[in-house]
């Protein structure tokens, strides 16, 4: 039984979720304010949160960074707001979530990305440590650091290093990426540039070499500074 929280200020929302999902077998607790939906998520243990951006007492971004950064909490994180700007949905991405829904919201779709999440937080690889000159991840911890400095990686930031990585020296075609990160559940069109924003801010912005470089009407590639390539 998959077990579901959701922190969400609107009444009828919360009825029509739970009128949805718990037919189907789900578990589900919910939490009206942000203070409240951080405490139940560390104090038990959930398949997917369901977070509302606009929340009363802490929004929905500073709680993901929350439960991210102190908490530590990997579960997975699908954020719903009405707001659909490109910005919008990177600050919810940087703050630790792992997908983006805009409202309304079609409760077929919402439970395919549940779906989706659920497959993709239980499918872990079992090699420990891959490392690319500066660059080092650890697949069994979940962690990784260039030139021994954390980055702070989502799950579906993470995956997409991390298949960058395994891929190296190629290069991975938008829909081999795609492919390889969400399987057959294809976010929107804006998902994969907006996971690889986040992903470039905490691999390559703080560092003098670019890592992660776009090969323009190819894909996308990992490359290692010592290499000629690199920008």
């Amino acid at each position: 039984m998959h077990k579901i929280l959701i922190i969400e200020d609107n009444p009828d929302i919360v009825a029509n979720v739970y009128a949805f999902f718990e037919p189907k077998g789900y578990q589900l607790d919910n939490a009206h304010n942000g203070p409240s939906g951080l405490t139940l998520a560390a104090e038990n243990t959930y398949d997917v949160i369901l977070l509302d951006v606009m929340l009363p007492g802490m929004d929905g971004t500073q709680l993901c960074k929350a439960l991210r950064e102190k908490l530590h909490n990997k579960t997975p994180v699908l954020m719903l707001t009405a707001r659909d700007t490109l910005s919008d949905k990177v600050a919810g991405f940087d703050s630790g979530a792992d997908d983006y829904l805009v409202k309304p919201f079609s409760l077929v779709e919402l439970e395919v990305r549940v779906r989706a999440l659920i497959r993709r937080h239980q499918d872990e690889f079992f090699e420990q440590d891959i490392k690319l000159g500066p660059l080092t991840l650890n697949i069994e911890k979940h962690t990784a650091y260039r030139d021994d400095i954390p980055l702070k990686l989502t799950p579906t930031g993470f995956k997409i290093l991390q298949t960058l990585m395994q891929s190296y020296p190629n290069i991975v075609s938008k829909s081999e990426l795609e492919e390889k990160v969400w399987g057959e559940d294809l976010p929107n069109s804006d998902a994969l540039r907006t996971h690889l924003h986040s992903v470039r801010t905490q691999v390559d912005k703080p560092f003098d070499h670019a890592m992660l470089i776009t090969v323009p009407g190819v894909g996308y590639q990992i490359i290692s500074p010592e290499d000629k390539r690199a920008l």
